[in-house]
């Protein structure tokens, strides 16, 4: 699995934090760094959260994590890109969830407000987790959902 991160200068320490992680306990996966590098060289939320965004609609990407100063400047975003379905998560719960309700395939973490290891665990927790786990009683559900989504998204990125 390829995961592409990114972040702007209010999130950038986490993202490093994370990156690190991944790449040493993760040796499974392909971290794609899509910057900032350093808080020198600072760019806006909106061009680093469209890298991932991008990386994943070509396929060059499997999975993105991205990092400002709440996350819901990233999210809204990523989420501005069709096949990009992107969350703010803040605890391991809501890290799962949106994954297994969800599908999402991004995930957005807030600098300000997320110590470094817990979101790594949240990582962990979104990584390990597959759209309808846990909640098999309600897979019907949860599928014409997501597929009701992909309708809606149909309609309105043309």
């Amino acid at each position: 699995m390829k995961i592409a991160l990114a972040s702007d200068l209010s999130g950038f320490p986490l993202k490093r934090e994370i990156v690190k992680y991944l790449r040493e306990k993760r040796t499974d996966l392909e971290v794609l760094d899509y910057g900032i590098e350093s808080e020198d060289q600072p760019r806006p939320y909106f061009e680093q959260s469209a890298k991932v965004a991008r990386a994943i609609q070509s396929g060059e990407a499997d999975r993105g994590i991205l990092v400002c100063g709440t996350g819901q400047g990233m999210a809204i975003v990523a989420n501005k890109h069709k096949g990009i379905y992107a969350a703010v998560v803040t605890d391991i719960f809501s890290g799962e969830r949106a994954k297994i309700i969800n599908n999402a395939n991004v995930i957005t973490f807030g600098g300000w407000i997320t110590a470094p290891f817990l979101a790594c665990q949240v990582v962990e927790a979104w990584l390990a987790m597959e759209f309808t786990q846990k909640m098999e009683f309600r897979k019907d559900f949860l599928t014409n959902a997501f597929n009701q989504v992909v309708a809606i998204e149909k309609e309105n990125f043309k």
